[in-house]
């Protein structure tokens, strides 16, 4: 074994090589084990995941989870070295009315200053557009339109586009679906005038449904981020460096398209 210069002079030229072949000297991941039992205090980490948005995880059709949320869960425990539990969701509302129970350590949910009163987030790792479907033929034509008399809105409950329209729209009126893909087919059942939440999961309806079409446009950026539950401060710590990190070294971007997610930006 080198010592001393000589040691040092070795570790020096294979982190040079190292750097030259993958952009980078990497150290292993040292995770401290008061961290560690903040971020995971059960020895396992919990991780709710949103099936409700396609953007950020499916299933295969072998019913295998995947998307840039399950592959950051998954990630996050190699580097703590205690397994993943999964836990599935079918509405971001779900996820976070859940903050409170210990149901999960971290999640994986849109930033809003309602849901700062419970939970810790970091930056956004992705960006998302939220926007509106309306039958083809409609007269809203803008994004602008749609926020005036006699017109209603269908929408997942408690998503974050809920909460944003909530408090935003003057004369609209929201219509609540129990969750974010229900609210598409509520729109068409009760013959309303909008159907509001993230673009990409409103395209794929309209793929199906001649019938009605995508607004150009949004109505608001989603910044998609990690939260824990509040009073985890070496959790939340770790957490905000770990997502900028993945998305500096282009693991997010990668995770992406490997889910086929093309139309996703990673947050800056």
């Amino acid at each position: 074994m080198l010592g001393g210069r000589d040691g040092e002079e070795t570790l020096m030229r294979v982190c040079l090589l190292l750097l030259a072949i993958v952009g980078g000297c990497v150290t292993p991941d040292v995770v401290s084990q008061e961290t560690t039992r903040d971020l995971a205090p059960s020895g396992a980490l919990r991780a709710a995941i949103n099936f409700a948005n396609p953007v950020l995880a499916q299933k295969s059709a072998s019913g295998e989870a995947q998307g840039v949320s399950v592959d950051l869960a998954r990630e996050l425990a190699r580097r703590l070295g205690v397994p993943v539990e999964l836990r599935a969701y079918d509405a971001a509302g779900k996820v976070f009315g859940d903050a409170k129970t210990g149901a999960w350590d971290i999640a994986f949910i849109a930033r809003d200053p309602q849901r700062a009163n419970d939970v810790d987030f970091t930056e956004p790792y992705v960006i998302i557009e939220g926007g509106y479907l309306v039958p083809v033929n409609s007269p809203l034509r803008t994004i602008e339109d749609v926020d005036r008399q006699g017109v209603r809105i269908a929408v997942g409950r408690g998503s974050a586009y809920d909460l944003y329209l909530g408090r935003t729209l003057k004369q609209a009126q929201l219509v609540h679906a129990p969750t974010s893909p229900e609210a598409p087919f509520l729109f068409a059942r009760d013959k309303l005038e909008a159907a509001a939440g993230v673009k990409q999961q409103l395209q794929m309806y309209a793929k199906d449904h001649p019938e009605v079409r995508v607004m150009d446009g949004r109505f608001m950026l989603i910044e998609q981020a990690m939260a824990t539950p509040r009073g985890r401060p070496l959790a939340i710590r770790y957490l905000r460096e770990f997502v900028d990190e993945l998305k500096a070294s282009g693991f997010v971007a990668a995770s992406l398209a490997k889910s086929g997610q093309k139309d996703a930006a990673v947050a800056p």
